[in-house]
């Protein structure tokens, strides 16, 4: 036993020792010659994303989120200058266009009184003040919503007497730049969809333009997003325009203004035309540029004309055929990388 402990078991060691340094010099030098011929290396190849020009059915249909909005009330002002005679109606009450609202006691000049016949007789007594009645009337239908006036009070010409309210509600909706575009041949009527309301109903005399003063701004465009793809930004299309959608509330919908709406404009539709995808056209409103690829896959520049978009779509009216194999993204914007939609990767 003495003889194992003290020879054999130390030459163990020392073997086991001399094996692990003869592998790592091994590692260390051995593998470092010249790879032999054919060897694999990693490599990655871009290849563009394309698409075709494709028929199909467009339907431009574009949803806003607005809110139900009280028309404003109408001022009545004062037509003349004098003092207040009667009150000829009480706040609340229902007016149509013409209802007397308050008189006004306009002072008129007497005429001058002859001379006396008789230059020692005492003058003759002043004449009593003469008045003429003007009447302030309502200039449109409503309910009176407010009348600041009293009797005996002094009132001049275009004083703000009253105001009327119509009882009318209206939806608005904020309009970004792509919208507004879309919207360029706006349709008389939309659909509204009120949430936990009477459902969906239509809403008339649509029209688009800026609000008047005194409504509610437009929404700041957002912050740029640091951490979204391509280093962060604002798409230039989301940016809010100052202009809004408008539409009249039937009277017999049962909504009440502050409630929140979506409004489903759709301005147009068409069946089985060409269309491309709107990543793969440069413009959205009448003319456009798509790149067209050859046998070999070099793009070129190509112009066409646009027709409707439904915002994932585009028609697309003369410049280029049907089958046609196009960019699937403009040159220059920022692809997706993997899957479908970007830049394909292979090795």
């Amino acid at each position: 036993m003495g003889v194992f402990k003290t020879i054999v078991f130390p030459s163990l060691r020392l073997v086991v020792w001399a094996l692990i340094a003869v592998a790592l010099l091994y590692l260390a030098f051995g593998r470092g010659g010249p790879e032999p011929a054919g060897a694999a290396s990693p490599s990655a190849v871009l290849t563009p994303a394309e698409t075709t020009i494709t028929r199909g059915d467009v339907v431009n249909t574009v949803s806003l989120s607005g809110s139900i909005e009280a028309d404003p009330a109408t001022t009545v002002k004062v037509t003349a200058a004098g003092a207040v005679g009667r009150l000829r109606a009480e706040v609340g009450d229902a007016v149509e266009k013409g209802t007397p609202l308050f008189t006004v006691l306009v002072p008129v000049e007497a005429p001058p009184a002859p001379p006396a016949a008789d230059p020692a007789a005492p003058p003759p007594a002043p004449a009593p003040p003469r008045t003429r009645t003007v009447t302030v009337t309502a200039t449109v239908p409503g309910t009176l919503a407010s009348l600041d006036v009293l009797p005996a009070q002094e009132v001049t010409i275009g004083e703000a007497a009253a105001t009327i309210s119509p009882g009318t509600l209206t939806v608005s909706a904020p309009l970004t730049q792509d919208q507004q575009f879309r919207l360029l041949a706006a349709p008389s009527s939309a659909s509204v969809t009120v949430p936990g309301g009477p459902g969906t109903f239509q809403c008339t005399g649509l029209r688009t333009g800026t609000p008047v003063t005194g409504t509610s701004a437009p929404a700041p465009a957002p912050a740029p997003d640091p951490y979204a793809f391509g280093g962060g930004g604002v798409d230039p299309g989301s940016t809010p325009t100052g202009a809004s959608v408008t539409c009249r509330v039937p009277s017999d919908v049962p909504v009440f203004s502050g409630l929140s709406a979506t409004v489903d404009v759709t301005a147009g539709q068409a069946t089985g035309v060409l269309l491309a995808p709107v990543t793969a056209v440069a413009g959205r409103v009448a003319t456009g540029k798509v790149w067209l690829l050859d046998d070999a896959g070099a793009p070129t520049e190509t112009a066409v004309t646009l027709g409707l978009t439904d915002g994932e779509n585009v028609e697309i009216t003369g410049g280029v055929e049907e089958g046609a194999r196009i960019l699937q993204f403009v040159p220059g914007t920022d692809e997706i990388t993997g899957g479908e939609g970007g830049q394909v990767f292979s090795g």
